[in-house]
């Protein structure tokens, strides 16, 4: 998960640093709002990556529980979002039913087929990646209830000490 997200950032900070000739695409906004958008996606990948770290490092047992969650359900869920109607559209986009996509051109080019479905590729990937971390932090993260009483110390395959 970390490559995917230092890929992001590395990605996005070149479209920023180059442009490119027209990058809003004939969009209503103009270059301001594209770098600020993109700024914001940086930001928020980067955040991702310190987060994602702290599930795996020992440093991050410090942070609350919530604290970490409360990003990786919200990065999961954006991408989740993103990258399952991606996945979709590929199915489509390969299978020729709808070559362009759900609201591209019927006659984008070979290159342009090709980018669309490496990129909902890559953020079904990343889907996955997020929800299969967030998943494992929920599951590591659980605070376990101690045994109170002989009986459950014995279940929990425990010996109980009277001190």
């Amino acid at each position: 998960m970390v490559a995917w997200l230092v890929f992001f950032v590395v990605s996005h900070v070149v479209v920023v640093i180059f442009p490119g000739d027209d990058p809003t695409g004939d969009g209503p906004w103009d270059l301001r709002a594209y770098v600020i958008f993109n700024i914001v996606l940086i930001l928020m990948a980067a955040v991702g990556t310190a987060v994602v770290m702290a599930t795996v490092r020992p440093w991050g047992r410090r942070v609350p529980r919530w604290v970490l969650l409360t990003p990786l359900w919200f990065g999961s869920t954006l991408l989740v979002v993103r990258g399952v109607p991606g996945m979709a559209e590929n199915l489509l986009m390969a299978t020729g039913i709808r070559r362009g996509g759900f609201v591209g051109a019927e006659d984008i080019s070979t290159a342009e087929l090709w980018a669309g479905l490496g990129i909902n590729t890559y953020f079904f990937v990343g889907a996955v990646l997020l929800v299969v971390t967030t998943v494992s932090y929920v599951r590591r993260s659980r605070v376990r209830r101690q045994p109170e009483s002989p009986s459950e110390f014995r279940s929990a395959g425990l010996r109980h000490t009277n001190s």
